[in-house]
This record gives structure tokens, C-alpha cells and sequence, in this order.
């Protein structure tokens, strides 16, 4: 399926994008780095006992891993895909699709290919907009098991976010009796997110640079928002293989605190939310049977 955010002359295929907007990885999936996600997500060592990577856990595997020297000011690399936000702008991930078509194995080789499908630029209320639409290719064992779309944003830099910001002292929102998953987003989780997915952008773990892009505290990583939203799915909804997983970013969230995924919370977009120490939506989620691959996919 092809990205909204796809222009008309988007690459289709990875084999059809530019060699600048097209990336490849293929590699073991440590087992080591999973067992770290685990310890972060205060999920004991049991899940991964059978070798299978629960659903969205490929985040942490396959990465980009550019030099010190190729990192920019803000902690973007200074090339790669999706490409960096360029002077005088920031880059946000809105959203994104997940279609798990089949399980991928711990301490086996997995192939990653990503690539620009396409892009197009409107004007917004702060400036022009770019958005930009990246698909992800996942194969293991010669078959594909999981396709990703994800949604960019490029504005201009320099605007303040008017967004209250949470704290650690403030008590999560009483969502009555409907079933939950917590996380403290403090210092330490933000940090060791940003080191589990080498994401170096400095909004999650420097308080001034936050101040420069306008946030009036660090701001929690999206995919990690995402990830608790999916892990509700694991842990009270009978899990996401099979399904296609459809989260949106709609506001960030600022500041450390305690953030919430919860089921059927009233909101629009989704059949999940994550929810803030404020009670505000930062982000929703919904899925759904996976779309077939075509024949050549399978």
C-alpha cells in the first residue's frame, strides 16, 4: 500500500529509488539488545523465551549507525533516510503503519530495506511543510515479514510549541477500570531509549537544546509512545501478528512523567491512546487484519 504522504513520481520499489534516498541493513537480531528493550519496558525475560521478537520490537534492531563525525548539531545524522531536517528546520514523525505479516526470530540474519516513496510541500500556519513518506521492508528467511510506512514532517525551526509540559511529581489520570500500560518516562528511560534506537536527536536528553526548538522540556521519543501503545495490544488485546498497526502523533509529549496507553479512551483516530499526566491524547492507535501481500511479496 503506498503511503499518503507518496508523490505520484515516488519510488515504488527500493530497487527504483535513488542510492541517496534508499538504505539497507541486514544482520543478526541480537538477542542481547532485545533482553535490553525488555529491561526498559519492566518486562521480564519470559517474553523472548520461545526466540520470537514481540511485534514493533524491530525498532531496536537493524539501525543506522553513523560515524560521531556525521552527526549534526542537533543529533541528526547528517545524511541517510529519511533525510536530515536542513538548516533552519526540524523533522517529526506524524505517524506511521505497521503490517506484521510474520514473526521474526531472535539469533537469525534479518534484512531491513527503506526508502523515499515520495514527497510533497504545503504551506502551513508556521511556514512551509514538507511531508516526506518512507516504506520499510523487513525479510527473513527469504520471506517478507514486515512492512512499515512511516509519515514525516519537515517545518521551520525557530517557533515555540505551546505545550504544557508534564512532570514527575504529577499523577497519572484515573482511566477507571480499564486496563493500562504505565511507563515512567524519566531522564533514564528517554536516555536509554535514545541509546537503544541510536537516536542521538538532542530533544530527548538535553534540556537546552529543547529550549532552541522550542519544547519547554524533553520531549518523549514518538516509536516509544508507539511501542507502549502496541505493547497494550500484546499484553490485552491478543497481540498485533497478523494485523496492521496504524498510530498517529498528535501532539507531543513534553516533559517527564508518567504516560499511559489505554484502550477505548473516547478519542477520535483510534481504538488506543496514549495519554499524558494531564489527560491529554499525545497519540493514537488502531488495527486491523493485515492487508494480503501481493504475489510477488510473498
Amino acid at each position: 500500500m503506498t503511503s499518503p504522504t507518496a508523490s505520484p513520481g515516488g519510488a515504488s520499489r527500493f530497487e527504483d529509488a535513488p542510492t541517496a534516498e534508499r538504505s539497507e541493513v541486514a544482520e543478526v537480531l541480537d538477542v542481547g539488545t532485545a533482553h535490553r528493550l525488555a529491561g526498559l519496558l519492566d518486562v521480564g525475560p519470559e517474553v523472548l523465551a520461545d526466540g520470537e521478537l514481540p511485534p514493533l520490537w524491530h525498532w531496536v534492531h537493524l539501525l543506522e549507525r553513523p560515524a560521531s563525525a556525521q552527526i549534526g548539531p542537533d543529533g541528526h545524522p547528517l545524511t541517510g533516510v529519511p533525510a536530515p531536517p536542513g538548516e533552519g528546520m526540524k523533522r517529526m514523525f506524524a505517524g506511521g503503519r505497521v503490517s506484521l505479516h510474520a514473526p521474526l526470530w531472535l539469533g537469525r540474519t534479518a534484512t531491513r530495506r527503506t526508502w523515499v516513496t515520495g514527497s510533497r510541500t504545503k504551506e502551513g500556519r508556521s511556514g512551509a511543510l514538507r511531508f516526506v513518506g518512507v516504506r520499510t521492508e523487513i525479510s527473513q528467511d527469504g520471506r517478507l515479514a514486515v512492512v512499515e510506512e512511516n509519515d514525516i514532517v519537515y517545518r521551520q525551526a525557530g517557533t515555540r510549541i505551546p505545550v504544557e509540559a508534564g512532570t514527575l511529581d504529577a499523577a497519572p489520570p484515573d482511566l477507571g477500570e480499564r486496563a493500562t500500560v504505565r511507563l515512567r518516562a524519566d531522564e533514564a528511560t528517554l536516555f536509554r531509549f535514545s541509546a537503544l534506537t541510536y537516536n542521538a536527536h538532542r530533544i530527548h536528553y538535553d534540556l537546552g537544546w529543547c529550549a532552541v526548538e522550542g519544547y519547554d522540556g524533553l520531549v518523549i521519543h514518538g516509536p516509544l509512545q508507539a511501542l507502549l501503545m502496541g505493547e497494550h495490544v500484546r499484553r490485552h488485546g491478543g497481540g498485533l501478528l497478523g494485523r496492521r498497526f496504524d498510530y498517529r502523533l498528535v501532539s507531543p509529549a513534553v516533559g517527564t512523567q508518567v504516560i499511559t496507553a489505554v484502550a477505548d479512551h473516547g478519542q477520535a483516530g483510534g481504538q488506543l491512546a496514549l495519554v499524558d499526566v494531564h489527560g491529554r491524547t499525545t497519540a493514537t492507535a488502531s488495527h486491523s487484519p493485515v492487508p494480503p501481500l501481493p504475489p510477488d511479496g510473498a
